[in-house]
């Protein structure tokens, strides 16, 4: 794969207004995302990371009769969101490890052009994670299916790769960071 375009389009000026803007509208998701999560996760002790790394069935429905139907609703609605919160975490990380990148030589620089796509690996995987997560939301039948199981396992590549996309970051930043100093 041939990913050279990546170090001059798209030109950094619009590179760093869409990771601003992303970011923002991340920020903006998150606020109101977190009030549904705060919400279920005191009132029933069970939030979205226990939802979506329950793995079987059994879990699910513990989750599902302490949250009751307003809690599922709840869920469902922020799911749905979780859609846009999606593409904007996935332009805003791809956005920051693209402009370290940008500022890398040889092996580094070749190394940050393939995690820049990681984030976007991660928003596929949380995009199946929350189809998975609504089928049980909405139909019963999907709890003793396989969604449990593709959701929790979903979940589990999509941090992944985001951890590894926050690792590039914070690595690549401190090496900018310490040639900086060495000049």
């Amino acid at each position: 794969m041939n990913l050279k375009k990546l170090r001059e389009f798209p030109k950094n000026k619009a590179l760093i207004v869409v990771t601003i803007i992303s970011f923002i509208a991340f920020l903006l998701l998150t606020l109101i995302m977190a009030p549904t999560e705060l919400y279920l996760e005191r009132n029933t002790g069970y939030g979205v990371l226990d939802f979506e790394f329950a793995w079987t069935s059994e879990k699910i429905n513990r989750i599902f009769n302490a949250w009751g139907s307003s809690g599922k609703q709840m869920e469902l609605i922020t799911t749905y969101i979780d859609f846009l919160y999606i593409v904007c975490y996935a332009f805003c990380y791809s956005g920051c490890i693209l402009l370290i990148t940008r500022k890398l030589k040889d092996r580094a620089q070749k190394i940050g052009l393939y995690v820049a796509l990681t984030p976007f690996i991660a928003g596929i995987f949380d995009v199946i994670e929350n189809i998975n997560l609504i089928l049980m939301l909405t139909n019963d039948s999907f709890i003793r299916g396989g969604s449990p199981f593709i959701a929790s396992l979903c979940a589990t590549f999509k941090f992944g790769f985001l951890i590894v996309g926050w690792v590039f970051i914070v690595v690549g930043f401190l090496v900018l960071l310490i040639n900086k100093f060495k000049k």
